[in-house]
């Protein structure tokens, strides 16, 4: 499994450089606890992402070519991303397995997301294409992670981990297309409109459907806000007209989720698994401020259950930081 950190690394650094001249750095932090929520299920994600505009040459043209309905001049955005998750009962001091709880999982990637802009009359389209290519078990390092974590924090120190996920590599593909109306409302900017999608891939397979609104002032200095997993294809792109901008955004999703290595245990191996359900839905709402070259983004969001017998909804906040290079 070293030889696979290896090679992320590696592409890593051969995306890295290789970018355009006009990049816009993100860090993105997903937490129970921006939210009040319990220590438990998806406890923690943090993500780097890259976004840029690339160059007429520039090799993401060549991947864009060999997209369905794309062409490389239908390109206008590229990010690389490189992150790394924690999921875990709500129990984390319990030593013995539970069974009626999720598994215990660490999860690291590195990914490519493209997306493409049309800019019509009334309305924008939006196309995502994403792929990612990870490890979920011990080699991702959730248990030493969560542990120095929650000894320099004093909070309970995890017990369970000798439950958690085997080692099992993913390559995992995602679409999703929005329609975005453009108005005005009381002198302010507005998006709004539905969106599809979905993934493909041994970490997820599901079927997704939603819709979003965006509110505020300078909104279309923005093409997007940092979305919550299980999406791993952020675009967070914005241009620095200087001064002040600020929207509010709300987002509804539902998925129909055929597959989930993290409730479903590993694919090729015995392991812990859960009675996964079948529909799982989300509900985001956050704010977005914008000045100069900085983009900050903090949201809430409210997910159902994701398996049978548990005890409640769970619900996490996200915390974006974006800056131009």
């Amino acid at each position: 499994m070293k030889a696979l950190g290896d090679v992320v690394l590696l592409t890593a650094a051969l995306m890295l450089s290789s970018t355009a001249a006009a990049d816009v750095l993100s860090l993105k932090a997903e937490n129970d606890i921006f939210s009040g929520g319990k220590d438990g299920h998806y406890t923690n994600g943090l993500e780097g992402v890259l976004t840029f505009e690339p160059e007429a040459d520039h090799w993401t043209r060549d991947i864009a070519n060999l997209i369905p309905g794309w062409t490389s001049q239908d390109l206008g955005y590229a990010a690389y991303r490189f992150g790394h998750q924690i999921y875990t009962p709500e129990d984390i001091e319990q030593t013995d397995l539970q069974k009626d709880d999720r598994p215990y999982a660490g999860l690291f990637y590195g990914g490519l997301t493209l997306m493409s802009i049309e800019q019509l009359a009334s309305h924008r389209e939006t196309s995502t294409f994403s792929l990612d290519i990870g490890l979920v078990g011990q080699g991702a390092g959730g248990e030493k992670i969560q542990r120095e974590v929650h000894k320099i924090t004093g909070s309970d120190s995890p017990e369970g981990w000798d439950n958690q996920l085997t080692n099992e590599p993913f390559v995992n593909l995602g679409y999703e297309k929005r329609w975005w109306l453009q108005s005005q409302l009381g002198g302010l900017e507005m998006e709004y409109g539905p969106s599809v999608g979905g993934a493909l891939g041994n970490l997820y397979t599901y079927l997704s459907t939603g819709g979003g609104v965006r509110l505020g002032q300078g909104l279309s200095r923005s093409i997007s806000q940092a979305s919550p997993t299980p999406d791993l294809g952020d675009v967070q792109f914005f241009n620095p007209d200087g001064g002040f901008g600020w929207f509010v955004y709300a987002n509804l999703e539902g998925r129909y989720v055929a597959h989930n290595m993290l409730l479903d245990g590993n694919t090729f191996h015995d392991s812990h698994s859960v009675d996964r359900e079948d529909l799982v839905g989300d509900a985001q709402l956050g704010l977005t401020l914008m000045w100069d070259r900085w983009q900050l983004s903090a949201a809430n969001i409210w997910r159902t259950r994701e398996f049978k017998g548990q005890n409640e909804p769970d619900q996490f906040g996200l915390l974006s930081l974006s800056t131009w290079l």
